[in-house]
């Protein structure tokens, strides 16, 4: 087991980012961007450097945390623009020394004029093509529960794991999304999902977990620090500890910055102290639940 973190949420430039996680004792980061740009995306010298600085810190990638597939790319738009950063990633990923990237499954507009049916079956043909890319690659995508057509329920997620039979299409679990993603299964209106029931339905097929936590307060999200909201984190825990869980714990506060939201800001100072805070609490809670490391 090893614990890391989305460490642009301490810091934006990547020597803080490493500094915050020596700070913690870690000895992984997870790599999403470096000020204010994704990873798969930075100029070809400037990933060079990271990937130096990295190695002089003794610091290892614990995941690519690209934007493919992400709650920002409409199943309406191409997605030839994800075949070639999939392409991309995997040589930087090679760089690093990870076979983990994080993807998830194109956001579904409202009031689309085609079939669920039809819908279904592109994000599965998308899908299956970013896996085959990835396992030519030798790397393994993971998906991620967020807003997202995979993400609307855990039945959506298990269709995407029985479409696509391939040792490199594996999950990521975030806690803290299921609370924010209406359930839409059934007749409206619909409901939020529930993390614990999510988790339990897709547990064989999880190879990382995203630490979030939060509750609906007068009907916005607001997130909390983990065990203090609605995301069964301690539980969901507890759980992974029983059934031999030995991956990833990677931190991703959405306190004090939140990275599709830029309305929610706030000074450097608070960052830094909110991501140390939240990766201390985190670690108590591994402790209690019987890990070590």
């Amino acid at each position: 087991m090893y614990l890391t973190g989305f460490t642009d949420e301490a810091a934006s430039d990547i020597e803080k980012q490493i500094e915050v996680c020596r700070i913690l004792g870690w000895e992984w980061i997870d790599l999403r961007s470096v000020d204010g740009e994704n990873i798969v995306n930075l100029p070809e010298e400037k990933f060079e450097r990271i990937c130096e600085k990295l190695e002089e810190a003794e610091i290892r990638v614990s995941c690519f945390e690209s934007e493919i597939a992400n709650w920002s790319r409409k199943i309406t738009d191409s997605p030839e623009r994800d075949y070639r950063e999939m392409e991309r990633a995997i040589t930087r990923m090679k760089r690093m020394g990870t076979d983990k990237i994080r993807i998830m499954s194109y956001a579904v507009p409202e009031n689309i004029r085609v079939s669920e049916k039809e819908i279904e079956e592109e994000v599965i043909g998308r899908l299956a093509e970013l896996v085959r890319i990835a396992e030519n690659g030798g790397v393994i995508c993971l998906h991620e529960n967020c807003e997202t057509w995979g993400g609307r329920s855990y039945e959506h997620t298990l269709r995407l794991i029985d479409a696509i039979d391939s040792p490199s299409f594996r999950l990521v679990f975030d806690t803290g999304n299921p609370f924010t993603i209406k359930d839409i299964r059934g007749e409206p209106p619909y409901s939020y999902q529930d993390a614990l029931e999510f988790f339990r339905n897709v547990r064989a097929y999880i190879d990382y977990v995203h630490i979030k936590d939060g509750i609906i307060k007068n009907g916005k999200v607001e997130y909390t620090y983990p065990a203090e909201g609605c995301s069964h984190v301690t539980e969901i825990i507890g759980e992974l500890f029983k059934s031999g869980y030995n991956g990833g714990f990677s931190i991703e506060p959405h306190m004090a910055v939140v990275f599709h939201d830029p309305d929610i800001t706030s000074s450097d100072e608070y960052k830094w102290s909110t991501f140390i805070e939240y990766g201390r609490r985190t670690e108590k809670l591994l402790r209690e639940a019987g890990y070590r490391w």
